[in-house]
């Protein structure tokens, strides 16, 4: 168990946190949740003790081990992988680092025998013999390969550093697990490995995630970041999220009754019971959910921005034709090939490993050419393209966001400008801010505003919940599902492709898979991903 009391904290004027009381106990796992800027990684460094609060303590269990997911990916660059995920147990590694040196002692004495002794002892009592045996069963659970085991962290890539880090925050079953965005730069296969293993482990975690289905598998509460305040609730995610708007409907309309929405609490509950992330909290969770009344819920003070696509016109039947495209990049041929046929009203979500969906992209939309092949548009249709790099659209450009938006606008009256800017969250002297000074995320609010006024009947976009919060993201999903027309797209959010796609391209260096279904259909026909694997091993 690790408890937060009177937790303050303060920067500068400006306060962050205030009296925060709050208790993990084992056998939960517990999302961080909450705006931008509400202090979520801070709260995780002051339970890791990174940081110290201005007031209060953190205090855990006697005898209970911590592990906290690293973010310094160069930290280890001199060490070997294997050792790395090891030294996550700071005492065995310290341990065998003791052994080694007594036993490279040519006068070895009967005083270091005794020493040594003792040491095995505890080496034994901390599972030191099946370490590296772990180690390497974690390290291949995340697509880390047994040929990378013994080379030094600097010969691996940044994603590959990015699971070699999660490992050793995994590593020899820590009582205590405090994660930071652990599913950032895995790949779904990495992502299902991490959530089945949660939901196995026994121990407390703590997390902080932007994929909401990650957060609804693992998750037994909801620890959400407001008001200064951290608010514990009962359920995933989901739960949480249609229960605070739950509440804040009720807020704004004060003359329904409240015995109405109180029905209609009490029909959700029932509906989230059952839907426990583990099986042995299911009982408890029930009973903490029925004992949940309107008053127990806060209305939040996120924002949402407002995210439609209304396209100006209606695309006719002939929408696109992709015939045999191939096209090699510095020597590798990442598109071989490739032919496909979209309908109208297809939402499609490419999937695939390295460059070839963001390369298929550019061909589409005419920043690359197609070495063979050929593509064609319908007359009736109308392109908008959101790319993985926006860089190229702010860099050099001193132009505040009113006058960047207007010359993508039809209408370019001021007042228009600044109402589709507050819509995006950007009001009042915000919408004056130059646009080479934006963050990742308001970067990308801009590009889907963008995308947004051209009125487009196709939208290419690709990974467009990069940089953005759960607010903003949930606004995005319910923009891209309510579409009328036709889509591609490609992400790692679950639950953001499962709920916007209706047909699965997989895209493989020896062909793809064309298959008419949803996201989870595709995940779980075993022939389609038997014949998937033989793809890329060919």
């Amino acid at each position: 168990m690790i408890q937060a009391t009177n937790i303050s904290l303060r920067y500068g004027g400006r306060k962050l946190f205030e009296d925060v009381n709050i208790k993990f106990t084992e056998g939960n796992c517990y999302g961080i949740i909450g705006a931008n800027g509400a202090g979520k990684s801070t709260f995780l460094k002051i339970l890791s003790g990174e940081i110290e609060a201005n007031t209060g303590e953190v205090s855990i269990t006697s005898g209970e081990r911590m592990a906290v997911l690293k973010q310094d990916h160069f930290e280890y660059d001199e060490v070997e992988v294997l050792k790395t995920v090891m030294m996550g147990h700071e005492r065995l590694i310290q341990i065998m680092d003791e052994k080694d040196a007594l036993y490279a002692k040519p006068d070895f004495t009967d005083e270091d025998g005794i020493k040594a002794s003792e040491l095995e002892c505890e080496f034994a009592e901390l599972n030191g013999w099946e370490a590296e045996s772990e180690a390497a069963t974690l390290l291949n659970g995340l697509g880390i390969t047994e040929e990378l085991h013994a080379k030094l962290m600097k010969d691996l890539s940044g994603p590959e550093k990015v699971k070699v880090l999660l490992a050793q925050a995994l590593f020899g079953k820590p009582d205590i697990l405090i994660m930071d965005e652990p599913t950032n730069h895995l790949d779904i296969k990495s992502i299902t490995w991490l959530e089945n293993f949660l939901l196995d482990f026994e121990g407390t975690v703590i997390v902080v995630s932007h994929d909401r289905h990650f957060l609804n598998k693992v998750c037994t509460h909801m620890a959400d970041v407001d008001f200064g305040k951290i608010q514990l609730y009962v359920g995933n995610y989901d739960f949480w999220y249609e229960s605070s708007q739950l509440a804040l409907q009720m807020s704004k309309d004060q003359n329904k009754k409240k015995e109405e929405k109180i029905k209609e609490l009490q029909a959700f509950i029932a509906r989230f019971s059952s839907n426990a992330s583990k099986a042995k909290q299911a009982t408890s969770r029930k009973k903490q959910l029925d004992k949940i009344t309107l008053d127990d819920i806060q209305p939040s003070t996120r924002r949402y921005p407002f995210v439609g696509f209304k396209p100006e016109r209606e695309a006719g039947n002939d929408i696109l034709e992709v015939k045999n495209l191939s096209k090699t990049i510095d020597g590798i041929k990442v598109l071989d090939n490739i032919s496909f046929r979209v309908n109208k009203n297809d939402k499609i979500i490419f999937l695939g490993e390295g460059i070839a969906k963001t390369t298929l992209f550019k061909i589409l939309v005419g920043e690359l050419e197609a070495d063979n092949g050929e593509f064609k548009w319908g007359v009736t249709t109308s392109q908008s393209y959101f790319p993985i790099d926006n860089s190229k659209y702010f860099e050099d450009c001193d132009l505040t966001l009113v006058d960047w938006l207007r010359q993508y606008s039809e209408e370019k009256s001021e007042s228009f400008i600044r109402g589709f800017l507050g819509r995006m969250l950007f009001s009042g002297e915000e919408a004056l801010k130059k646009s080479s000074v934006l963050s990742g995320g308001e970067k990308v609010r801009c590009m889907l505003s963008k995308m947004m006024l051209s009125s487009a009947n196709i939208l290419i976009l690709d990974e467009p919940t990069n940089h953005l919060d759960l607010e903003s993201i949930t606004s995005v999903n319910n923009g891209l599902i309510n579409f009328t027309g036709t889509l591609f797209f490609t992400s790692h959010d679950h639950q953001f492709i499962q709920t916007i796609a209706n047909r699965v391209i997989e895209i493989t260096p020896n062909g793809m898979m064309d298959r008419a279904m949803t996201y989870d259909e595709y995940l779980e026909n075993d022939e389609i991903q038997s014949k998937i694997q033989e793809m890329y091993k060919k």
